[in-house]
């Protein structure tokens, strides 16, 4: 069950979201009165209500708007309680001192906006003295880990617990709550109205996660990257388990750098069975796995961990995904190979692009790598036998083919290309590996030309249909993987490139 949090100023549009929710399928509301602007109302607020509710009146300490006494919070709480609510929140400081009364259910509850303490537990056995129905904890996370933690403290406890982290790197633990054992966890109306840092929206729980659906033996994937909000995976890969009524759910995990080797050793903790893997971890990651695919030994960066049993086995699907792109744009022309003898600039020398030089090389391209740091696009050159030449100079290089594999160009900054338009011809083909927007400027002045295009999108879709096969050992719908990020890049506008 969700608990979908209203914080509005007055008590009409309160009762309107309350409303509106009830519609949409929300079987619980927090009406948060501490944000309206007048006196409260209690029982113009919940006389009528379509769905239980509970109260909760948060002093600015605990992240809340009342400024009013606290005498008077008090008094609101214990009406509330009088009044028949549903479920009324309470913190500990004070739940000792308003007594039980009637069929109101009680949440005892501790936030932490600044971390999650190690005697968490400790904090947990406080609670469940002062007459909890349910216990509430919320903390702020500063590492992939507090999630874990406050998981394992849900399926522990006796006393029925919603347990999450704050923050975008708490968001496993409020998606994942009822694999656990959360009698429910928190999301806000509206993605633009979040009353509680990386809380999502109602819609992206019911639509994007499905979380009514998440049981205790609902498998876990995700993809870990740092930052992680730009990431599309979620989208794409929820869409196809939901498509093949699969019970599975695919997670965002930021992973800090400095973290990623800690993270391998407990993720499992997550119940996860799966990783796809993107920036700042492509190559990284091979330090924490046990196996690798073989072309894996010649690109040196992975996207794909699998996880069986004790074992965590690396591959790298961004390169044939590459491949097919292009292959599906130009045709494989029967017997001949139309990319051999070709000459391409590859633009970047990050996992992305790693992954492109080996598949071009596969096909015996011609290959020249720029990238703003000339040391990197060295490295690379050497590994793989090509040419490297700075930045500046890449207008320069006589090539037929243009492929990205920076961030430049993506949302936010549309308007930013890592080549310019006056430098492409009819004969160019032009591979931009950014995905949101799927139309980017490199694109758009490759389609003035009448150029061959590859779309990040293309190539998104393919690499998460390889990765779906080896998550689950079927056939991805890469159609309803298309349409679905099409649709969120359509109406999110989320910055997004996999590289």
């Amino acid at each position: 069950m969700i608990a979908v949090s209203i914080g509005r100023g007055r008590h009409k549009m309160m009762i309107a979201e309350h409303k509106h929710l009830a519609e949409q399928g929300a079987e619980l509301v927090e009406l948060r009165v501490d944000y309206i602007m007048r006196a409260v109302n209690l029982k113009r607020l919940v006389a009528e209500r379509p769905c239980p509710v509970i109260i909760t009146c948060r002093r600015e300490q605990d992240g809340g708007k009342w400024e009013k006494s606290e005498e008077e919070r008090l008094m609101l709480l214990r009406t509330a309680i009088v009044d028949g609510v549903d479920y009324v929140d309470l913190e500990e400081d004070i739940a000792g001192s308003i007594p039980r009364f009637g069929k109101t259910k009680r949440i005892v509850s501790y936030h932490n906006f600044h971390e999650t303490p190690k005697d968490i537990r400790e904090i947990h056995e406080r609670l469940k003295g002062l007459d909890p129905d349910i216990i509430k904890l919320a903390t702020m996370a500063h590492n992939p880990r507090d999630n874990v933690r406050m998981l394992e403290l849900i399926a522990e406890s006796e006393t029925p617990t919603v347990a999450f982290c704050m923050g975008d790197m708490g968001i496993p633990s409020r998606i994942l709550a009822a694999r656990f054992g959360s009698p429910f966890t928190y999301a806000t109306f509206h993605q633009d109205r979040t009353l509680a840092p990386g809380q999502l929206s109602f819609q992206q729980m019911r639509d994007n996660y499905h979380y009514d659906k998440i049981t205790p033996n609902t498998e876990v994937y995700g993809v870990i990257a740092d930052p992680i909000g730009h990431s599309l995976s979620p989208t794409v890969h929820n869409a196809a388990f939901r498509h093949l009524n699969m019970d599975k759910v695919y997670i965002p995990i930021r992973v800090p750098r400095e973290d990623l080797g800690d993270f391998m050793t407990y993720c499992r903790g997550f119940g996860l069975r799966g990783l796809s893997v993107t920036i700042p971890h492509k190559e990284a990651i091979l330090d924490h796995v046990d196996s690798v695919d073989r072309p894996i030994d010649h690109i040196g960066a992975a996207n794909t961990v699998v996880m069986d049993g004790f074992d965590k086995m690396a591959y790298n699907t961004d390169f044939r995904a590459a491949l097919d792109s292009i292959d599906a744009t130009l045709g494989r022309g029967g017997s001949v190979d139309v990319l051999a003898g070709r000459a391409a600039i590859v633009l970047g020398a990050g996992g992305v692009a790693k992954a492109i030089v080996h598949a071009l090389k596969l096909r015996n391209v011609d290959i020249t790598i720029a990238s703003r740091t000339l040391a990197r696009a060295e490295e690379l050159a050497d590994k793989f036998g090509c040419k490297a030449t700075e930045w500046k100079n890449r207008h320069n290089v006589k090539c037929d083919m243009v492929i990205n594999c920076t961030p430049i160009g993506m949302h936010p900054h549309v308007n930013e290309t890592p080549f310019e338009g006056r430098h492409l011809r009819r004969s160019t083909i032009v591979f931009d590996t950014v995905y949101n927007p799927e139309r980017t400027l490199l694109i758009k002045q490759a389609r003035d030309v009448n150029a061959n295009v590859v779309t990040g999108v293309d190539m998104f879709v393919r690499q998460a249909a390889l990765q779906f096969k080896l998550f689950t050992g079927e056939d991805a719908p890469e159609d309803v993987m298309r349409d679905a990020i099409k649709k969120s890049t359509g109406a999110v506008k989320a910055a997004g490139t996999e590289g």
